[in-house]
């Protein structure tokens, strides 16, 4: 099945992943954009760009417009209050199904959705991701879609997974969680196949984790160890105590509360950051491996990321 490719976030991290690996398989992209995109990468493939954003119902109804499948990806991971995470995260990701169920009811609806949902009382934005999804529930009626939680994604690109992997260019690599603690990955280019696969088939509702081959996920250890062996450098680890953790997402709330500015380490992040089991939740199905398997493994996507950074001055 291919046609035409509805995205939302398309220009982003992620989404520049996901819109090569459409266009690879033959779908026509349409984009909701604030901006002309810098896609190198897609030069050479036509995009119909809708300028606007979530909050325009308007803009949404012309980008789902006789679509063949949309791909849901936008939304906000860090803002100075909960009602910035809502209005993004679950109120968006309402708009667009509206839309999605007005302009074309039989395309086929993928919500890219985060693993930190599972855990709503750990922080706005988990809390945003998991109302986003309750919502397309309830507005899909007899619809065809499918909810992707993905685990940290990391990758060329992306400007915040990419200050983690600085931690291990210095002397000393710094370690954020319980020694027996776990998370999980996905290099951004196994996601974005995920989801370029999964567009050719049947989604039912159904609800499934991306990670890579190590479902069970990788201790701060194991992922201090490696991204300093990617930059060429001897692993020397330090555990940062939860208590200086907590105190640092402390400030960063403050600081979002006196200036009105969003800051990544937040007192919800740090929650999301010490939970003790990112794993795989083993209750949930994965992905049929006849339709995907991830091919990235931790050591080869840090290498590609670190190459990137260093081409691009960024390392």
């Amino acid at each position: 099945m291919t046609g035409l490719a509805a995205l939302t976030g398309g220009a982003g991290f992620l989404g520049r992943h996901v819109a090569a690996a459409l266009a690879a398989k033959g779908w026509r992209l349409r984009m909701l954009v604030r901006r002309a995109p810098d896609l190198p990468e897609l030069a050479e493939h036509w995009i119909d760009l809708i300028p606007g954003d979530l909050s325009e119902p308007a803009m949404l109804e012309r980008l789902c417009e006789g679509a063949d499948l949309v791909v849901h990806m936008a939304g906000v991971v860090k803002a100075p209050h909960t009602a910035g995470f809502m209005r993004a995260n679950a109120e968006g990701t309402g708009a667009l199904a509206e839309a999605w169920r007005a302009r074309s009811p039989g395309a086929r609806f993928i919500l890219v959705s985060s693993m930190a949902a599972r855990a709503p009382h750990l922080s706005a934005y988990a809390a945003s991701k998991r109302a986003g999804e309750e919502r397309l529930r309830a507005l899909a009626g007899d619809g065809d879609f499918r909810v992707l939680r993905p685990g940290a994604i990391y990758g060329p690109h992306d400007e915040e997974s990419l200050k983690v992997l600085k931690l291990a260019a210095g002397r000393v690599q710094v370690m954020l969680n319980a020694p027996d603690a776990r998370v999980s990955l996905i290099a951004a280019r196994d996601a974005a196949e995920a989801v370029a696969a999964l567009a050719a088939h049947p989604g039912g509702g159904a609800l499934h984790e991306l990670t890579d081959r190590r479902r069970e996920g990788y201790t701060w250890a194991e992922l201090s160890e490696t991204g300093a062996l990617a930059l060429g450098r001897e692993p020397k680890a330090i555990r940062l105590p939860a208590l200086a953790l907590r105190a640092l997402g402390a400030a960063g709330g403050a600081f979002s509360a006196l200036t009105g500015r969003a800051a990544m380490l937040t007192p919800g992040k740090a929650r999301e950051i010490l939970a003790p089991d990112w794993g795989a939740d083993p209750a949930l199905p994965p992905v049929p491996p006849e339709i995907w398997g991830p091919q990235v493994g931790l050591a080869q996507g840090l290498a590609e990321m670190a190459a990137w950074a260093k081409a691009t001055g960024r390392l």
